[in-house]
Order: structure tokens, then sequence, then C-alpha cells
């Protein structure tokens, strides 16, 4: 069974929708609750009020000197009080009803106070009953009398109290219809604004991954006529309001960037290698068919001819299978106590003919006062010395004047000194401000036409920078000097990398 998703703009859209007709329904209850309890105190209020005006209305037509009460008046009276719903009686000092509106139209009566219990009833579900309430008529300090008023209690609603009542909830009905439709409204609005982009980035990064897995564009998108479909160079709008999706957005663009980079430097890493093999391969072929031909004879300069190609070409295997072990973290470091000024020492005597050759000067530069001072560290030998060899031969095959050096360039041998610090500086053609960033980059090449002509993968200086890194070090570049030429390697390594096992060395 398909499980049953809703998109994120569906759910937004229903979130908020849900939540502001919510917010809007328990604000209706709300106000109709505290209307509906303002205006019923507000109404007993008022029906006390006009109960004591009709008392004082019927003391006044109380007539002194043995005259009693105006009945005639009382009566116009009372029956007009019937229609606001007060049923009126009204006696003397003696107990003796002057007036009664039951006795005068009892049917008239009932009907009132049918209709305002009905109304009560039926459109605001107050349960009441008929109540009864005595007071006394004054005059001159004295009770000469006493009227009975009947009403709808606890209270009730006159006609135009209750129309105004029924009015303020049906406005309040509307204003919440017309509020949840707006926020219906609002809420796609929103939820639009916000999927869109995520939708984008979505739509952006499965394009992504089906170009960088080989595949075709995701859903068999196709490009305008004469335009080519490039899914790693796509880009997306970086500019929202909202923090969050400008930060979506710019890590999808960031990350189309990097592989799109990354691609590319794959696919020059396929030329150069096809390049570096290409040229033994080419010489070996030649060699081969020419002796196979009876055209040379395989003479002894003509086979160590064909050994160097072989050399050549089994160094650059070696490279890529160091890289390979560095990719999938499958390198090991046998970490010992040596001295690592003898290691520069042996490195540097190294190269010193292929300097000579270029006549160019190679030092070591330890210490002013004792070069033969030892600096031991715990560390793989074989490791750090592939480092400078890798650094040894960048600076020398870049190098046409000058010199190539490596000295000593920070830490003490105390006991409190916890690193050693070293550089490699030459005076070469230098290094372009806006390659040192990547200069440790797997398979990057800042110069390709003449990293082809001087050999090399490009892979030197990556793999150089992974074994420092895997010692716990650091390693840096710094390029081109004041005069615009040369480059300065440094290599931080801590004296006490770890103990002497082995240890797993992770890739850059």
């Amino acid at each position: 069974m398909k499980k049953f998703e809703f998109s994120l703009q569906k759910r937004l859209a229903l979130t908020y929708a849900l939540f502001i007709s919510l917010a809007l329904g328990l604000l209706t209850v709300i106000i109709n609750v505290f209307t509906g309890f303002v205006f019923t105190a507000l109404v007993k209020e008022n029906i006390i009020g006009r109960s004591l005006e009709i008392v004082r209305a019927i003391s006044d037509q109380y007539m002194p000197l043995g005259a009693g009460f105006n009945a005639t008046s009382i009566e116009a009276m009372g029956m007009y009080f019937v229609h606001e719903g007060y049923i009126v009686a009204v006696e003397d000092e003696n107990g003796e009803p002057v007036w009664d509106s039951h006795s005068c139209d009892m049917q008239e009566c009932m009907a009132v106070l049918g209709d305002i219990a009905e109304r009560m009833e039926r459109r605001f579900g107050v349960n009441g009953a008929i109540q009864k309430q005595r007071y006394p008529v004054m005059y001159s300090g004295r009770t000469v009398g006493n009227v009975d008023i009947e009403t709808y209690g606890p209270f009730f609603y006159s006609e135009t109290e209750s129309n105004f009542l029924t009015s303020i909830n049906s406005l309040l009905i509307i204003a919440t219809i017309i509020l949840t439709f707006a926020s219906i409204v609002i809420s796609i609005i929103l939820s639009r604004a916000i999927a869109r982009p995520v939708n984008k980035s979505a739509e952006a990064a499965r394009r992504i991954a089906r170009a960088h897995s080989g595949d075709a564009p995701f859903g068999g998108m196709k490009a305008a006529p004469g335009e080519a479909v490039a899914p790693l160079a796509i880009r997306i709008d970086e500019h929202y309001s909202t923090k969050e999706l400008a930060e979506l957005s710019h890590s999808i663009n960031e990350l189309a960037a990097e592989l799109e980079e990354a691609e590319c430097r794959q696919k020059q890493l396929t030329s150069d290698i096809a390049h570096e093999l290409r040229t033994p391969l080419t010489c070996l072929q030649g060699y081969i068919e020419a002796m196979i031909d009876g055209v040379y004879k395989p003479d002894k300069a003509r086979l160590e001819s064909c050994h160097e190609e072989i050399i050549r070409l089994v160094h650059l295997i070696q490279d890529l299978n160091t890289l390979t072990n560095l990719e999938w973290e499958t390198m090991t470091l046998n970490k010992t106590e040596f001295d690592l000024a003898q290691l520069l020492r042996v490195t540097v005597e190294q190269f010193k003919a292929a300097a000579l050759e270029k006549g160019i000067e190679i030092k070591l530069n330890l210490m002013e006062s004792n070069e033969n001072e030892a600096f031991t560290i715990i560390a793989d030998y074989d490791r750090l010395k592939q480092v400078f060899i890798n650094l040894l031969s960048n600076a020398v095959k870049y190098t046409d004047e000058g010199s190539v050096s490596v000295v000593k360039a920070g830490g003490a041998n105390t006991d409190a000194a916890a690193f050693w610090e070293f550089a490699v500086v030459d005076t070469g053609i230098g290094i372009p401000e806006n390659e040192l960033s990547h200069i440790f980059e797997r398979f990057y090449r800042t110069d390709k036409s003449r990293n082809r002509s001087t050999g090399g993968a490009g892979i030197g200086l990556t793999i150089a920078a992974a074994i420092v890194h895997a010692h716990g070090g650091t390693i840096s570049v710094e390029s081109p000097g004041p005069d615009g030429r040369g480059s300065v390697f440094r290599v931080v390594l801590a004296r006490n990398a770890g103990s002497a096992s082995a240890d797993r060395c992770y890739g850059v």
C-alpha cells in the first residue's frame, strides 16, 4: 500500500489555514462569551433600574388627604409596562388592590411573557421562570402601598436588545468566515513562497545527483534547441528574505560549483594521465616495433631507453596507487623515533645532482651554531621523506636560476618544544595568488602546459599534504615574494606524533 504523503506546500498551507482558523474561531468564541457576559450584566442592571423607575412613577400617582392612588393613570402606565415585559400589580397601605395587570388583561400578560420566554429559550438558550419582586411605595417617610413587578428571570432581553445581540453574533460569524477565507489565501501564498525555493533546491539537487552519477538529467528534462544540458552548471536564485532559504539555495549552488569544478579536474586528470601514459608507451612501441622490423638493433642504449620509459610508467602508477590509498584511507603510518635533521640531509643530497645540472644551488640550513645537532621526532620515516622529496622535486623542477633551500623555521630542541617547523624555499617562477588556495587539491594543476612539459600528474603536493595531516601537522604555501618570484612551503610537525605503533593515515 502506497504511503499517503503531503507536499511541503500543501502541508504548510493546511497548517497555516488550520492554525489561523482555529485562532479566529477561538477569538470569536472569546468575544462572544465576553460580550454576552458584559451584555447580560448590563441587562440585569437595566431591569433593576427600570423596576425602580416603575415604582417611582407609581409613587407619583399617590394623592394625599385620603384620595389614595390615581387608578386611571396607573392603569395607563401599567398597560405600557406590560408591553415592556413588566407585569405590575399595585395595592394600597391596607393591602387592598388598586390595579393588577392580570385582572385587567390576563391574555395580553401571558402573551407577552410567553414571547419573552420563547425568545430567551429558543434564541439564547436561557431557561428561566417568572419572578416576582415587591417594592414599597413611600410618601413623606411612610409606606402608603406596595408594587409587585413580575418579570422573566433571571433576566430577559427586550426585542431591541435581542436584535442587537443577534446582529453582533451575525457580524462575528461573517467576520470569521471572511477572515478564514483570507487566511486560507494568505497561507497558500506563504506556503508557495516557502515551498518554491525548497522545490527548486530539491530539483537542482536531483539533477546534480543524476548528472554526477552519469545518468540523464532528472525527469527527462531537455535543453532548448541548440543548447546542451549541463546540470552541474545550474544555479538557483539566492536572493530570499528568509535567511534559511537563502542559505539552502547558496549551499546548493556551492555544491554544484564544487562538483562542476571536481568534474573538470577529473576530466583534466584523465587527459593528463592519458598524456603521461601515451608518451612513454609511444616511445616503447616505436622502439620495439623498430627492433622487430629490424630497423633498430636491440643494443644496450636502446634497451636502456625502453627501461627509462618503463621506470617513468612505474613512478606514475606508484603515485596513483599512493593517492588511491589516501582516498580509501588504507595507508598506514609506521612510526618510529628518528633524527629529522638526518632525513633532511639525505633528501637534500639526493637532489644535488639535479640542481647542479640546472645550474642552481640546493642547501640545508638547520642551525647556525651546530649544523650536526639532531632533531628527534616520532613519525613515519619513509612517509616524511616522501613529503620532502615531493617538495624538493617541485622546487627544483620550477627553479631555473637561484637556489632551493631547506631551513628550520621554528621549534627548539628542548623538552618544552612540542613541534618542528621547516620550510622549503625556492627562487623559482612562483605561484599566482589566485592559485594558492587550490595548490594542495587533488589533481589540481596551475599551469597545465608547464606541468606536461615537466611530467607529473599534479598529485605530488596532494600526497605530501595528506601525509603531513596524517601526522597531525600542517602544510602551507606562500608565493610570490616581493619581486614576484619564489615559493615557500612550510611544514609544521609535532615532535611526538604518537606511539611507534602503526596508525591509519587519512586522506585529505
